[in-house]
């Protein structure tokens, strides 16, 4: 009796693990590969052996990207590539492909950057004992939600990436879910601002269930959120793409912005802001999120509210 979730024919264990995260993550440079799947490793030749047998086999594609004077190799899957790991079974199937075009295109630097935010709790998972490993967390999960001041419309959120994270320490193991919000400073703060309120709506939306025949639509007794997750995500947005200072002023902005918001007066959503370099050089644990909402103290990752946000 075959196995339920076969090999991938001619892929190594690595290169099985290389695609699986491009499948999940779509774009991925060498160095984000070799930091996720072989930290090990002072050097990443193997695994470069790797990724060129998978070229080879027409499995993975790769585009050049200049950063900083400096050439760097992104992989991502081919159509043959994501059917290999779609027949193991092992992952979610992910209706989105990647082609050279996109691989190139304006997106390029937005999903490196989701990439490297999702890397920063790997790495720092790994120094500190807890749990979050390459495939923790998936991009761009809709959730659909109506909002009363929009009637007849189905609205969806759609965080960059949800990832899953469990914190251990000697008395426990908690199980904690981030939506992360990746900004380049490519957007207004004013539509920064507009996904923490859809987070707020999403939050309270609770789906009504049409009773048969002429009686009116009775409202369930569960939000919609509850049939995802045992707690509300925490929303943690991560800020790059500009001066430390910049960013420091897009934070303040931010924070004036949600609070002239009449939807996130009472919400109990938690919601925090930080910076990419903050977030890799002294991980999600340690106060480097300013709270969207509240006291603007900064605190950790766990979000705890503040006595103005409760």
């Amino acid at each position: 009796m075959p196995y339920p979730n076969p090999a991938l024919v001619g892929a190594s264990p690595l290169g099985q693990q290389v695609l699986n995260v491009l499948y999940q993550h779509r774009l991925v440079s060498t160095a984000q590969l070799h930091h996720l799947l072989t930290p090990h490793h002072t050097r990443a030749e193997y695994l470069r052996r790797q990724l060129h047998q998978l070229r080879k086999q027409g499995l993975v594609n790769v585009v050049g990207r200049r950063s900083h004077g400096q050439a760097t190799l992104l992989w991502w899957l081919t159509d043959k590539g994501a059917e290999s790991v779609e027949a193991t079974g092992l992952l979610p199937p992910r209706p989105y492909r990647m082609s050279p075009e996109a691989a190139a295109g304006p997106l390029q630097e937005h999903t490196l950057a989701t990439v490297e935010s999702g890397l920063a709790f790997v790495d720092w998972a790994r120094r500190l004992g807890h749990e979050c490993g390459p495939l923790d967390w998936a991009p761009e999960i809709a959730h659909y939600y109506r909002d009363e001041t929009r009637p007849g419309e189905e609205l969806a959120l759609i965080p960059d990436a949800v990832l899953n994270y469990v914190h251990t320490d000697s008395k426990q193991r908690t199980l904690l879910t981030y939506c992360l919000e990746i900004d380049r400073t490519q957007m207004t703060i004013a539509r920064l601002a507009q996904k923490i309120h859809a987070y707020a709506r999403y939050h309270q939306y609770t789906p009504q269930h049409s009773a048969r025949g002429s009686r009116p639509a009775r409202r369930a007794h569960a939000p919609a959120w509850r049939n995802r997750y045992p707690a509300f995500p925490r929303v943690l947005l991560i800020l790059t793409g500009a001066s430390p200072s910049r960013l420091e002023r897009r934070i303040a902005d931010l924070r004036s912005l949600a609070a002239a918001d009449p939807a996130l007066s009472s919400t109990a959503v938690r919601a925090g802001v930080t910076t990419l370099d903050q977030l890799r050089e002294q991980g999600p644990f340690a106060p480097v999120f300013t709270p969207v909402l509240g006291s603007p103290e900064p605190t950790d990752a766990w979000l705890r509210p503040t006595p103005q946000a409760a």
